[in-house]
């Protein structure tokens, strides 16, 4: 880059008072400083997209190197399972044979509800509402039928 010192900066900046006039010379100093500025934030952003794309390029071999390992692993753990499955000779039924398992039927438990219905304590039962005693047909009209007015 340019070297730029004290004597070298008073030279400009005198060159420039006489060519521009001191009326100009801050406006044209700020306008400069601005650009300036500009493209060294540009020079700055730069930069940072190098160094995402070289940190990028860093972890996608290092994602890679890790998958590689994770592969090889898999493949001596799966090795040595075969080799352990070989020694012991164990007869595995093939994939077909589990297919054909009979299932015991279905069957409805009937009345074991009633059991588990006792089960609960009648604390619990006055709390939450459940009722306790079965009501007839007759039994349940009377009890919320409209009362009529007299």
């Amino acid at each position: 880059m340019i070297d730029l010192g004290i004597e070298k900066m008073m030279v400009i900046g005198a060159v420039a008072l006489i060519v521009i006039g001191p009326e100009k010379l801050p406006r044209v100093a700020r306008t400069v400083g601005a650009l300036i500025g500009k493209a060294q934030r540009y020079v700055a952003d730069v930069k940072d997209e190098v160094n995402r794309s070289i940190e990028l390029e860093d972890l996608k071999k290092m994602k890679q190197d890790v998958e590689s390992a994770a592969r090889d692993v898999e493949s001596s753990i799966h090795g040595g399972v075969r080799d352990i499955e070989r020694g012991l000779d164990i007869n595995t039924p093939p994939p077909d044979a589990l297919a054909h398992v009979a299932y015991p039927e279905y069957r409805n438990p009937k009345k074991k509800w009633r059991i588990k219905q006792g089960a609960t304590p009648q604390w619990y039962k006055a709390r939450t509402g459940i009722r306790t005693r079965a009501l007839s047909g007759a039994a349940r009209v009377a009890r919320y039928r409209p009362q009529k007015f007299i």
